[in-house]
């Protein structure tokens, strides 16, 4: 059992003390606070755990009774001081991530629960049913039985959970089917009571093809004929189905074949503040206030529908949907749909994703695995950058707007040794210089009006010991570019204000997509700052470039837009991959990710394959050049026919100017070796001038 020390009885402190005093293999020693009268103190002290006002004087007397120190106070000097206490065998860990660790332990408590809750009423309906239920892993060992499977095969449940199918039920079929992974239906097997039942076994198989068991239903044949015989009170069992819809906390609508409410509970009226009234009688789209009817869809495939989110009522409630149809004796007869609130569970995810996004922005997200490269320049660009991660020197990453810069800057850190550290990113075109300057170097207490009581402290400082990503960097003005350069060389700042040195050791990784050497023609850059900068240059390529890149890169967005759309499309046509192979992509890949992303959502939600049609119009070639003469003889073909026929004929003299030399041709029309020779084979230029 580990040994806590609290430092802080404030709010913070006493909550956690209240959560470890509920831990099993956590122990709270002693709660220390200046006030005797802090919340946690007073709480300590109903509960029977020490206090103590001065934590320095208790450690000396007790340090070896402690394995965890959490500082509660927010002061940062306390923590500076606590943590010299820090080693191998007594931990510090500043209050404010004991806090994030127990909201999000509460989250998952109040999740458990709610999965609990549902899974209970699950079993409960499950064991409320006529038919007997088997379920079995694929090892063949059972899992679940219900209570009319006990009572039909006349084995108590402790019996059969947690043993193998075969030793229970001799004759059962349910290893078969998990060798075979195929289902079989309404088969008639004989019990070792002499019972004759109907049985339908099913393998139970994930989306990802994996066998994760098999499941068997089965009914009791004389038990049907007595059924058959007997005079069922009908009414009765309405009124007791009845009974379970009212009281089901989840929200039920049901509708008959032809898409009228027939039947809502209470759960649905408090969760879409629609009353019966208004529901039933209706068409099944008089409750949704954003998204599309699951009753129409299910009675339209005549199959069930799972996960389906929608916005519902005069609130706009959002909801879960699952629906399924109603068949009996094969015919069709309605649509039964059960309705969850997420908006909570919405609400506390949006929380843990903002925390998340406030942790990631402080870390590198990408690594060099995120980068598709495949094409020669890509390769010789991420090999360089590989090297230079593994060194501390400054790099400057040069590209034109959306070739991947930042990507490159994650990957880089990533790849360093300060990987553990701080990643901060800073976009120097975004703000005035005044703004950067505060924002970079930080403040004095009085440096402006409005500086902060006690000063700031800058990027560069906060990045100490990691990397500092200076995106732009082109756009700085003259007197930033001064301050920077003291930075690159002296390895300390001046904070705005200030006069006292702060040494840092901070990894400055630039990017610009500017030419520096004009701008140094021009005054505009400094040449000395140009020289310290460029110490490790990686000039990554515009797609236009890597053309053979295009496939993987597609593919990947693909994968990426799918999730972000919803969408199931797996790959792009040859035709539509022409297309594209044939424009220049002034945008590079950020261009490429929008014309991908627009031809996805145009496209049908059940279609796979992105089509040429679905692409957006992409001008292939600039006729800012094209003569006059060279227009005169397409007017009676396409724009597309007309451009590629003018591109062959570009391509064709410009080949014969450079006597054939393909990687003279390649350099005259500023493409990269690798399209020439797909223009070529595409046009079959080589063949008509051999001849």
């Amino acid at each position: 059992m580990k040994r806590v020390l609290i430092v802080g009885a404030g709010k913070g402190g006493s909550s956690l003390l209240r959560f470890l005093n509920k831990a099993e293999k956590l122990c709270v020693v002693a709660i220390i606070d200046h006030d005797s009268q802090a919340p946690g103190m007073q709480l300590a002290k109903e509960i029977g755990v020490p206090v103590a006002l001065y934590w320095n004087t208790w450690l000396k007397n007790h340090r070896d009774k402690v394995d965890i120190i959490i500082d509660a106070t927010g002061d940062e000097k306390v923590l500076v001081q606590l943590m010299e206490y820090s080693s191998a065998d007594l931990q510090v860990i500043p209050g404010s991530i004991a806090h994030i660790i127990t909201k999000m332990i509460d989250e998952k408590e109040n999740l458990l629960e709610k999965i609990q809750f549902q899974s209970k009423n699950q079993e409960l309906i499950l064991n409320m049913i006529r038919d007997g239920m088997i379920v079995v892993n694929r090892q063949g060992i059972v899992q679940f039985v219900n209570n009319s499977a006990e009572k039909i095969v006349g084995v108590h449940k402790e019996n059969f959970v947690g043993k193998k199918i075969d030793t229970v039920i001799k004759n059962t079929r349910l290893p078969h089917v998990l060798r075979s992974r195929r289902k079989e239906i309404n088969q008639q097997l004989s019990l070792e009571n002499e019972k004759r039942i109907i049985t339908t076994r099913i393998p139970i198989i994930n989306e990802n093809d994996q066998l994760l068991g098999a499941f068997a239903i089965f009914k009791d044949i004389s038990e049907v004929l007595d059924l058959a015989e007997e005079n069922t009170d009908l009414k009765e069992i309405k009124t007791m189905l009845l009974a379970i819809i009212q009281s089901s906390e989840e929200a039920i609508s049901v509708v008959d074949e032809n898409g009228i409410g027939i039947m809502v509970n209470p759960a649905y009226t408090r969760i879409t503040g629609l009353p019966e009234n208004d529901v039933v009688g209706k068409p099944a789209t008089v409750d949704i206030s954003e998204g599309e009817s699951v009753h129409l869809q299910v009675l339209e495939t005549r199959r069930p529908i799972k996960g389906v989110r929608m916005k519902v009522g005069p609130a706009k409630k959002e909801v879960m949907v699952n629906a399924a149809p109603v068949i009996v004796d094969g015919k069709l007869k309605g649509s039964v749909g059960v309705l969850h609130d997420i908006s909570k569970e919405h609400a506390l995810t949006s929380e843990l994703k903002r925390a998340r996004q406030i942790i990631r922005n402080l870390e590198a997200k990408y690594t060099f695995d995120d980068i598709v490269a495949t094409s020669p320049e890509m390769s010789l660009a991420l090999e360089k950058a590989r090297i230079g991660a593994k060194t501390p020197a400054t790099v400057l990453l040069r590209g034109e707007s959306g070739t991947g810069k930042e990507l490159f800057a994650h990957a880089i850190h990533n790849e360093s040794e300060r990987k553990h550290r701080k990643f901060i990113r800073v976009n120097c075109a975004a703000l005035s210089e005044s703004v950067l300057e505060s924002e970079l170097f930080g403040y004095e207490e009085g440096a402006f009006t409005g500086a902060k009581k006690g000063g700031k402290v800058g990027l560069f400082e906060d990045a100490d010991m990691g990397s500092i990503f200076l995106d732009e960097i082109g756009e700085l003005s003259l007197h930033m570019q001064a301050k920077l350069l003291r930075v690159l060389q002296e390895n300390e700042i001046i904070r705005v204000g200030g006069t006292r040195p702060i040494m840092i050791d901070v990894r400055v990784i630039a990017a610009t997509n500017v030419n520096l050497e004009k701008a140094i023609t021009n005054k505009t850059f400094r040449e000395d700052l140009y020289y310290r900068l460029n110490r490790l240059p990686i000039i990554i390529p515009p797609l236009r470039e890597r053309l053979t890149d295009l496939p993987e890169l597609i593919h990947h967005l693909i994968q990426k837009l799918n999730q972000d759309y919803g969408r199931i499309v797996k790959t792009i046509s040859q035709s539509a991959l022409e297309q594209l192979y044939q424009y220049s992509w002034p945008g590079n890949v950020r261009e490429l990710e929008n014309v991908i992303g627009r031809a996805m959502i145009y496209m049908d939600m059940n279609e796979e394959v992105i089509q040429r049609d679905h692409l957006p119009n992409l001008s292939t070639v600039s006729t800012k050049n094209i003569p006059a003469s060279a227009t005169e003889n397409f007017t009676s073909t396409s724009l597309q026919q007309a451009m590629d026929a003018y591109e062959k004929e570009v391509i064709k003299n410009a080949f014969r100017k450079n006597h054939y030399n393909k990687t003279k041709t390649a350099k005259a029309l500023q493409i990269s070796v690798r399209s020439l020779y797909y223009k070529l084979e595409k046009y079959q230029i080589e063949d008509d001038c051999l001849q």
